[in-house]
Order: structure tokens, then C-alpha cells, then sequence
């Protein structure tokens, strides 16, 4: 059950509006976030308000882990402490 549910959230944070492609570094942070289990509490209904709240977060307490991102391509292991942390201080704000 919990690997489905994990599955269904993992759709869901892949859906994206037509016309509307989501930067790179955006869609490495939410997959990343469902991948590593960030997203299990979060009810399925809620994703997408999740996503928005949590790119405004970064955008303006952590906009290094995105500028990271975007310069490497990638999740280095010195990055991967800065975002679980980002995404733990996050799900601490975030009201499903």
C-alpha cells in the first residue's frame, strides 16, 4: 500500500500543464522530494498546492540549493544535506 501510494504521488508531482514546461531544477527538487519520501504525509489532493508553496520557500530562504542546481545539473552529496534539510524545514510551514 505504501509503495502505491508512493507511486500515485509520484504521477501526480509529474503532471504538468499544457503549454507550461516546469525549469529543470523545479522538477529535479519535486522528484527528488517524492523519491526520498518528503511527500508521503502530503495527501495526493494537495500536491500541487505543495509544489507551488515549496518553490515560493526555496525561491526566497534557500535560492542557492536551485542556483546549485541549475549550474551542476545535478544532486551533488554536499547539495543532498542542504535539501533534506530545506524540505524537513519546509514540512514543518506547509498546511495540508
Amino acid at each position: 500500500q505504501k509503495q502505491l501510494a508512493r507511486g500515485q504521488r509520484l504521477v501526480e508531482i509529474l503532471k504538468q500543464g499544457q503549454y507550461i514546461p516546469m525549469p529543470v531544477e523545479k522538477q529535479i527538487v519535486i522528484i527528488y522530494a517524492g523519491t526520498h519520501g518528503h511527500l508521503d504525509l502530503v495527501p495526493a489532493n494537495k500536491l500541487k498546492s505543495y509544489e507551488d508553496e515549496l518553490f515560493a520557500f526555496l525561491e526566497k530562504k534557500h535560492p542557492e540549493i536551485l542556483k546549485t542546481i541549475v549550474t551542476s545539473g545535478k544532486i551533488e552529496d554536499s547539495l543532498r544535506g542542504q535539501l533534506d534539510g530545506a524540505l524537513k524545514e519546509f514540512s514543518t510551514v506547509f498546511t495540508a
